[in-house]
């Protein structure tokens, strides 16, 4: 049986959740958060929710938060399986999927709690899959349980697999409205958003500056493309896909490095949306980086199919041909992600071909669900990683808070790496984020 539809749409919908600001209402305030994806909103809202006598903003480049990362992915609410158990991203994982179903009830933002297979089709597959069992009891997922072939088909019936592993507790929502309504939140606080703030410079204010209000309490100068300024007296960046390029500018240390991934996804005919119930996902192979090739349904009824993994040759690039010189080389002259590409030459030619196949794509969803033709499926939308690389090519698999020496530097929390789940986890790493901040900034 499909998972019910729980809230309701906010009056007005996703875009009635948070309003345009007078852009110079102030230009000095206690801490700037940059970026307006979902992680920067979630500590924005925490920060304002802590210290309500502080004056915050949130500087974001584009006109609208949620713009880019938090505007494209598959809407999944994770529940905790894969992460090794202890880490920062277990915890904050299984923290913030309760955190964020709790929220959407209390603001009436609609979810389905549809649950997740994830399905072995190879005996090779099963010990895996049983290991994943075990690491998700150990972080505390609720509701795991390992299925057989027959239950499989009780819970999809076109699904085919020896053996699966059932999270009831994974669900699905629309991360564009829940950061909107995280913007409106901040701003009914009385939190500052400003958008078309594009951050290119950041240094420290002269005390005798006219440009500043006050150069002693608010002593960090944080300048856009336009040659606009705002000071603050301290910076939390939440960057995304731009996290290692603000650090650079601010003086802090360049690792690790952002390399963008583009994943594509197919479209399942609305026809053949009967298909598929809930999510259903591969067994991951940890020789290889990213999850595979998987089934996801969506709040509005359509279901995507994929994505893919490849390099993204533009860092907000979210079509095949999208091309930045600036992006493509900065990429491509780090040796990080040359060490990375020769351990997963036949893994990441494989995943090349499948972005221009669109019937090489099919062949791994036949996997799963044999009944799934080329005529079924159409191109899909794209969604880029913000993915962060150290320097011998491994990938950064958790969280990582940094800052700087020097005036500017001891004024600055760097979120350089926010990885999926982050969506999932907004909240309790807005919580994080905000304790951070407190102890660094003695807030």
């Amino acid at each position: 049986m499909a998972a019910a539809l729980r809230g309701r749409a906010g009056p007005g919908g996703a875009e009635a959740l948070w309003r345009r600001q007078s852009r110079w209402q102030s230009r000095s305030f206690d801490v700037a958060v940059v970026g307006a994806g979902i992680v920067g909103l979630a500590t924005a809202r925490e920060l304002i929710q802590r210290h309500p006598s502080l004056a915050l903003a949130v500087l974001e480049k584009e006109q609208e938060p949620a713009h880019h990362q938090s505007g494209h992915n598959s809407g999944v609410i994770h529940s905790g399986i894969y992460y090794t158990p202890g880490s920062l991203k277990a915890k904050l994982c299984v923290q913030g999927a309760a955190l964020c179903y709790k929220y959407c009830d209390q603001k009436g933002i609609p979810y389905k709690q549809c649950g997740k297979l994830i399905v072995a089709v190879e005996q090779d597959e099963i010990p895996r899959l049983k290991a994943l069992y075990e690491r998700g009891l150990q972080n505390n997922v609720p509701g795991l349980k390992l299925i057989g072939a027959k239950e499989i088909q009780e819970k999809e019936p076109f699904c085919r697999g020896l053996m699966a592993l059932d999270s009831p507790y994974t669900g699905i929502v629309d991360y564009k409205q829940v950061a909107q309504s995280y913007a409106r939140d901040f701003q009914e606080a009385g939190g500052t958003i400003l958008t078309d703030f594009e951050v290119t410079d950041i240094e420290m204010a002269k005390e005798s500056s006219p440009e500043s209000e006050d150069g002693l309490k608010y002593p960090v100068i944080v300048r856009n493309k336009k040659g606009e300024e705002v000071s603050c007296g301290h910076l939390v960046t939440c960057a995304g896909l731009h996290s290692d390029r603000l650090a650079r500018i601010s003086g802090c240390s360049a690792q690790p490095r952002i390399v963008p991934f583009r994943g594509d996804y197919l479209l399942l005919k609305p026809e053949k949306a009967y298909l598929v119930k809930g999510n259903i996902y591969p067994v991951p192979n940890p020789r290889f980086p990213f999850l595979g090739f998987h089934f996801t349904p969506r709040m509005d009824g359509s279901i995507w199919l994929g994505p893919n993994a490849v390099l993204a040759f533009k860092r907000e690039g979210y079509k095949l041909l999208d091309f930045s010189p600036g992006d493509f080389l900065d990429a491509v002259t780090y040796s990080g992600l040359w060490k990375l590409v020769l351990r997963n030459v036949s893994y990441g030619l494989g995943e090349l071909y499948r972005a221009f196949s669109l019937s090489a794509q099919v062949r791994q969803l036949q996997k799963f669900i044999p009944e799934v033709t080329t005529n079924d499926v159409v191109r899909g939308p794209s969604g880029v990683r913000a993915q962060a690389l150290d320097r011998e090519g491994n990938l950064v698999d958790d969280f990582v808070f940094d800052g700087g020496r020097g005036a500017v530097g001891s004024r600055i929390l760097h979120v350089r790496n926010a990885p999926s789940p982050a969506a999932t986890s907004s909240l309790a790493i807005g919580r994080a984020i905000a304790e951070e901040t407190a102890r660094r900034f003695q807030l």
